[in-house]
């Protein structure tokens, strides 16, 4: 008889190296160039799953974020590639200066997202979307325009999480396309529970993935998946400039048709940097059990947690994680888009 009362996975906090893994592989791409260029040059090896009237799900962060995807570069990206996409976003379930459809607006503008269309997809309701062999959930709550897109691209800046432990891909389309009321409150609030973050550590990772597997079985196969690793405090962009100062080196682009594999190359790329560069953004995902998030993606198969990296910088050579950040210099250090008045401010 099926068990009615589900229950979490316990490897949350165990990182798999990557010989100990098994399965099939998928296709990984990856450059050190974090710059406009870059970013377009990533984009242009994954750009063929995209077609029609294409979404891309942004964080696009709280007011003067210091840590957020540089506007120029997402600027440019548009210009070039997307000239008729569009920004998704979704209002938020805690109070900030997203929770409204209004708030989210001048927030928009705050941050400079003002070169294309901002969709909040949950500003005129909700849609359900089935969770295909969920546990948690047999559908998940999204914001009901996004239903209005034929392809959708998933760019994301890879950091830390408070309560997820890392936020990548997973992340961004779990929690960033589930409407601010409904979906939201599914994945982080137990029923009955006055306290609005009582779903934490396993449950929560598995319940993020199961609504991003919502979002993802939608758009299947016309979806792709860019994380940037560049100002990658241990605190989500939610947090906008009350984030931790960021001290994990920068690090470069990957891109992928897989999730996972997006997802499980940036993880190992953080555990492979040298002289322990990325300890703390380790500490932040093992304590928070985190790395559920790729194992219960494997088993939902969503998708591969062994890839093959493919270095574009280097004529397309097929590298390691350990290999692509084995130059990473120790300690980060601000660039010129840190330009707002929080607290990694360009002093």
């Amino acid at each position: 008889m099926k068990n009615s009362f589900p229950v979490p996975g316990r490897d949350g906090s165990r990182y798999v190296p990557f010989d100990e893994r098994t399965g099939e592989s998928s296709v990984v791409f990856f450059t050190r160039d974090l710059s406009a260029e870059g970013l377009k040059k990533i984009y242009d090896k994954v750009s063929c799953a995209l077609y029609g009237k294409t979404a891309v799900k942004l964080h696009t962060g709280e007011a003067e974020g210091p840590n957020i995807i540089p506007r120029p570069w997402v600027s440019e990206l548009f210009s070039s590639r997307l000239s008729d996409a569009a920004i998704i976003e979704t209002n938020t379930y805690y109070e900030g200066s997203r929770y409204t459809t209004e708030e989210h607006r001048k927030t928009l503008g705050i941050n400079g997202w003002t070169f294309c269309p901002v969709d909040i997809t949950d500003s005129e309701g909700v849609a359900a979307l089935p969770v295909k062999g969920g546990k948690w959930f047999k559908e998940m709550h999204v914001g009901k325009s996004m239903l209005d897109y034929d392809s959708l691209l998933v760019l994301t800046h890879f950091k830390g999480h408070v309560m997820g432990g890392f936020g990548g891909s997973n992340k961004n389309v779990g929690i960033g396309c589930a409407d601010g009321r409904i979906g939201k409150a599914e994945i982080h609030t137990a029923a009955g529970s006055d306290n609005m973050w009582s779903i934490a550590e396993e449950e929560l990772m598995e319940r993020i993935s199961e609504s991003t597997k919502a979002t993802v079985d939608f758009f299947a196969p016309h979806v792709c998946f860019i994380n940037v690793m560049r100002n990658m405090s241990v605190s989500c962009d939610c947090e906008g400039p009350e984030a931790e100062p960021v001290v994990t080196p920068d690090v470069g682009i990957v891109a992928s048709l897989d999730i996972l594999a997006a997802d499980n190359a940036c993880v190992d790329l953080i555990y492979n940097l040298p002289k322990k560069g990325g300890k703390a953004l380790i500490e932040r995902v093992e304590t928070r059990h985190g790395l559920r998030q790729l194992s219960y993606m494997k088993e939902l198969g969503m998708g591969n947690d062994r890839y093959t990296l493919v270095d574009i910088d280097n004529g397309d050579a097929l590298i390691t994680a350990a290999e692509a950040v084995k130059d990473v210099p120790p300690g980060w250090r601000p660039d010129v888009y840190n330009t707002f008045a929080g607290r990694n401010a360009l002093r």
